[in-house]
């Protein structure tokens, strides 16, 4: 399964979550930011690629919605709700995407 996270930059969040749910044979990942500053900014291909998609908030899944409404039509999205205040790999972010992870992997 082919899983992309989302947050604005590409630069704590979404590359922390890259990391730790990489951890999980199931799963291929990729991480990517929504603004023009962004470290790697999403892509189409990266959107036609996903087969899930994980944005850290709510600004995200609309900004997908705007740059790329048809192609995410059909994706599930999921709004993580973590907001901006953590720093790369911090142990905290760690443990709420390490958690994630197992949530997710239980239900598929």
């Amino acid at each position: 399964m082919n899983i992309l996270f989302i947050c604005s930059r590409n630069q704590w969040r979404s590359p922390t979550a890259e990391v730790v749910w990489r951890r999980y044979p199931t799963l291929q990942v990729r991480s990517a930011g929504t603004s023009d500053k962004a470290r790697r900014k999403v892509t189409a291909q990266d959107i036609q690629w996903a087969d899930y998609i994980f944005v850290m908030e709510s600004q995200h899944h609309q900004r997908l919605q705007e740059k790329f409404r048809s192609l995410v039509a059909d994706k599930p999205i999921e709004v993580m709700d973590i907001p901006d205040e953590y720093r790369y790999m911090e142990p905290e972010l760690v443990e709420i995407f390490q958690a994630a992870a197992e949530h997710f992997l239980n239900q598929y």
